[in-house]
């Protein structure tokens, strides 16, 4: 089978809508942590924070599934080898993240004995027990993680718009369908 021109209208609403989704897990991890002390409104947005997290796990394992089983576009043939390997490292480095970063957030959640009760309706399995020096380690693992996430995010989009303006080798068109 030959590799498509573009990527598949699914592979297409599943990397933006993951992508809007942790732009806004994102936002509202930095909002929420810097509220003092515990309110009602942390408290909600901690929960909202959590949805969000398994919906984006939800998300990714899908996108992943259709990757396995859907081929994406080449990229140019003009690309030198290392942004070729560069590009894989990237997308790689990128979908373990997105695996991991929910992760280390639920078991964050199970260590300090709060259970993930997903949309308030259907309480997810405490896999660890409570231990608060595990929790410790994962709060900071989570958090740095994000940070390292949001940086490879920035490079990912650089690189983009890098192959849109400057190469001009259509690269970005293959993932937004409106560009030609």
């Amino acid at each position: 089978m030959s590799a498509p021109t573009r990527y598949s209208t699914t592979a297409i609403s599943l990397h933006w809508l993951i992508a809007l989704l942790i732009c806004v897990a994102f936002a509202m991890g930095l909002y929420m942590t810097g509220i003092p002390g515990i309110t009602p409104q942390k408290l909600k947005l901690f929960s909202w924070h959590k949805w969000i997290g398994v919906t984006i796990f939800g998300f990714v394992v899908l996108r992943v599934l259709w990757r396995a089983l859907h081929p994406v576009p080449a990229l140019p043939i003009s690309m030198p080898r290392w942004q070729q390997q560069a590009a894989h490292a990237g997308h790689g480095l990128l979908y373990v993240l997105m695996i991991i970063v929910p992760l280390t957030g639920y078991f964050y959640s199970a260590a300090a004995g709060i259970p993930v009760v997903y949309l308030g309706v259907f309480e997810m399995p405490m896999l660890i027990a409570k231990n608060k020096e595990l929790q410790d380690i994962l709060g900071s693992v989570h958090a740095w993680l994000n940070y390292f996430m949001a940086a490879v995010v920035v490079m990912h989009v650089l690189a983009a718009l890098k192959h849109h303006w400057v190469d001009k080798d259509g690269t970005l068109a293959k993932m937004l369908p409106f560009l030609k």
